[in-house]
């Protein structure tokens, strides 16, 4: 296969060809980066879609003036947001607690919330999932790459020095090929950091509509409480 490219041909696929085998490994590893990178990027972008949406619907009937109960029925079985999750759990505590009757009903706040709260922090962990293999993609590739670079231009000279020759032709091709492994770092990194930083804003801002509706119908269901226990 390196017979096959010429000397002067400086193609990507050319350079690979031509490096030195530990920068071969690093640049798959940069690439392997990269496609994951990338893969994390559009599933977090459709996930967070997604559960906007949900949000805005489930919003949209809650608001609406319906029944607690009746939504309760038609979501309990299959709640298919994470809005919807939250919802269901702390209705399924304050159903057990108000059917049990005054057995459940002392305490029946503090379980309401804290159902809820168990629920948050699932639908939280599920949010953020993978957004620290970004974080880790765009702090590490860059040194990754520069590594290879360094070993490349290490190699270059080595070669320099055992063929005694120092013009530009020799020294040309391995420090271009050195340099695609610090191009191919940036490459993974400059995504991967853009992307963190705006789905981690886009995450705390779903995190925070979760916690908002979690503390307003713990509110609703609190004033039911008290109009019981009255």
């Amino acid at each position: 296969m390196l017979a096959l490219v010429s000397a002067d041909d400086f193609t990507l696929m050319a350079l690979f060809m031509k490096a030195h085998w530990f920068v071969k490994i690093v640049i798959v590893v940069l690439a392997v980066s990269s496609v994951w990178s990338w893969a994390v990027i559009f599933e977090k972008w459709l996930q967070f879609g997604g559960i906007r949406r949900g949000i805005n619907r489930f919003e949209d009937t809650f608001w609406s003036g319906k029944a607690l109960d009746q939504l309760y029925d038609e979501i309990a079985a299959l709640p298919n947001n994470s809005i919807e999750r939250v919802f269901v759990a702390g209705m399924r505590e304050w159903r057990r607690s108000v059917d049990s009757g005054a057995g459940l009903f002392v305490g029946a706040r503090d379980r309401i919330d804290r159902a809820m709260n168990v629920a948050l922090a699932r639908e939280t962990e599920a949010v953020e999932n993978r957004l620290g293999h970004l974080a880790s993609i765009g702090a590490t590739t860059p040194f990754i790459g520069l590594l290879g670079t360094v070993w490349g231009i290490k190699t270059s000279f080595e070669a320099i020095a055992i063929s005694e020759n120092t013009s530009l032709a020799v020294v040309a091709p391995g420090i271009a090929e050195a340099l695609v492994a610090t191009a191919l770092g940036l490459f993974a990194a400059i995504p991967a950091v853009i992307a963190y930083n705006q789905l981690s804003g886009g995450a705390n801002r779903l995190n925070g509509r979760l916690e908002n509706f979690a503390d307003e119908f713990a509110t609703i269901l609190s004033r039911q409480l008290d109009k019981r226990g009255a």
